[in-house]
């Protein structure tokens, strides 16, 4: 099926063309055949954020002009996303095996603090597979051909979205990146039920809202009248009371900087409460208790994980907030300073506060989200955008304020429903057309803030929830993030053809009724794009 061009809120922009133009077919097959060393150097390490300090939107350039082909590395499915450092592993692993220096991250400091070291060095100087990402503008190389479309690519296409895996009206786009035209779309302006897709639209709602060096602050205030303590909320779900925090906003931190602050005021037993007020309206998801989210809390730690894990399903406590204020207590008394049972309370604007701990900017937790598919940090994400638009933090104001940041950005919302901000809700409706409109938005060149939303999307092949995906053919090729509920299964992202051109793309599946059959055929699908040689 041939379809029109994007309508003109994604026009094609010259300087788009420039940029995308840099992509060289060199790299595309590179991508799919990373050598022995870049093998012998992968390190099986956990995915975590550590050390992350305030990036600056020009470091998203120089760390997205090797994502595409360092994160290729299939045969690197053991390394975690992210390093000790930030930097995600492989991106530093590529560069070592080709003998370059250096290598972007997202700066280093300490822990707790939030001190910088200085700058990133410079980026491997390898070419950029995702030109417009921010690689070397320049203009096409020779050889490059344009991107598969018309007739060739329905053709690829039709048979695989018919195939009955994924329903009776599945809806589909592809758009070419450089120059902004759409390729092709079967049901492109259905809205349908995206699942997990959902966190695509959240991410750039969140980015655009805050900026991508805004951090979520946990704090502690002492009341000057009654000497109450109040642990105040922040909305940070990553809050960690473990040992190690990798580089996350520490519980443990807090406690130490509190019960220092008390002493120097010769305090040593307080009146504990805690305050979660910055958000509003029911705390429990639409879905009810479920292991794949914590109840909706300004205060948590560790996501209210029962166990010792950092993604995924996992048992959570009933009442988050009360937990983490208990575990703070406990913190306290190893610091000298005792405290009541905690209590449900709200800090009045004379409290003094004592000590704040900051999580990592934006930038790396939108990553997070998206890579992990983070239910609890999309909810979390999503009433931040409503606070920072003046809506109220709650379901409904998550709607209207994740809404209004979409179309202020000019993106296609029309038959676009947001009743969370992690997808969870099946009531939440999105279109393809959308779906790649906020990817061609995050893929924009005057957009560098909204780069995390392609850097965060799982590598096939490699991270996050395509780590055990797409083995061959595509591992690497194909960044997307994935959506799955019963009778639905999505995915979204971007694809490097054979031809060395990047391509945004959308399927959604509804009324499946095999999973598994529905996830192979979205694979064969996003396969497709990344082999085609349609012209």
């Amino acid at each position: 099926m041939v379809v029109p061009e994007l309508r003109p809120w994604r026009a094609a922009r010259p300087h788009v063309a420039r940029a995308a133009g840099a992509v060289r077919p060199r790299l595309a097959r590179a991508a799919r055949s990373a050598g022995p060393r870049v093998a012998r150097l992968a390190r099986a390490t956990a995915p975590q954020l550590t050390r992350i300090t305030r990036p600056k939107t020009w470091q998203y350039t120089a760390g997205a002009a090797t994502a595409g082909l360092a994160l290729a590395a299939g045969v690197v499915t053991a390394a975690g996303p992210w390093d000790s450092t930030g930097q995600r592993t492989a991106e530093q692993d590529r560069a070592v095996a080709l003998e370059h220096t250096g290598g972007a991250d997202h700066g280093r400091g300490s822990r707790d603090t939030g001190t910088t070291a200085g700058p990133p060095r410079p980026a491997p100087s390898a070419g950029s597979v995702l030109a417009s990402l921010g690689g070397d503008a320049g203009s096409r190389p020779d050889g490059a051909k344009a991107a598969p479309g018309g007739t060739a690519l329905a053709d690829a296409l039709d048979p695989l979205l018919a195939d009955p895996a994924l329903g009776t009206r599945p809806g589909a786009t592809v758009v070419d990146l450089t120059t902004g035209k759409r390729l092709y779309g079967t049901g492109a302006g259905t809205p349908l039920t995206p699942a997990s897709t959902t966190k695509i639209a959240t991410g750039v709602a969140a980015l655009t809202a805050l900026g991508p060096d805004h951090r979520l602050t946990t704090r502690t205030a002492l009341e000057p009248d009654t000497g109450e303590l109040v642990l105040v909320g922040g909305g940070d779900p990553t809050l960690t009371a473990r040992a190690d925090a990798r580089g996350l906003a520490s519980l443990r931190t807090l406690a130490g900087q509190t019960a220092a602050a008390l002493k120097k005021r010769d305090v040593r037993k307080v009146t504990l409460s805690y305050d979660t007020t910055l958000y509003a309206g029911a705390e429990t998801h639409p879905i009810g208790v479920n292991e794949n989210l914590a109840r909706v809390t300004a205060l948590m730690a560790d996501e209210a994980r029962t166990d010792d894990s950092t993604s995924g399903p996992a048992p959570r406590v009933p009442d988050p907030a009360a937990d983490a204020a208990r575990t703070f207590a406990g913190l306290l008394k190893k610091h000298g300073v005792t405290a009541s049972a905690p209590g449900p309370s709200k800090a009045t604007n004379r409290a003094d506060t004592l000590a704040t701990v900051s999580s990592p900017p934006l930038s790396a937790l939108v990553e997070r989200m998206l890579t992990n598919s983070d239910n609890d940090l999309a909810e979390a994400l999503a009433r931040h955008t409503a606070v920072a638009t003046g809506k109220r933090a709650d379901f409904k104001g998550v709607s209207a304020a994740v809404t209004a940041r979409l179309k202020q950005l000019g993106l296609p919302v029309r038959g676009a429903e947001f009743h969370d901000g992690s997808g969870l809700d099946r009531a939440d409706r999105i279109t393809a057309e959308l779906l790649t409109a906020l990817l061609a938005e995050a893929a924009d060149p005057d957009r560098p803030e909204l780069r995390p939303v392609l850097t965060g999307l799982p590598v096939a092949g490699f991270t996050g929830t395509l780590t055990s995906r797409y083995t061959d053919g595509a591992a690497g090729l194909v960044r997307a993030k994935t959506g799955t509920l019963t009778g639905v299964n999505t995915l979204a992202g971007t694809v490097v053809t054979d031809q060395g051109r990047v391509l945004a793309f959308a399927f959604l599946g509804s009324g499946t009724t095999d999973a598994w059959a529905a996830q192979a055929a979205l694979d064969r699908a996003a396969t497709t794009l990344a082999s085609c040689g349609c012209a």
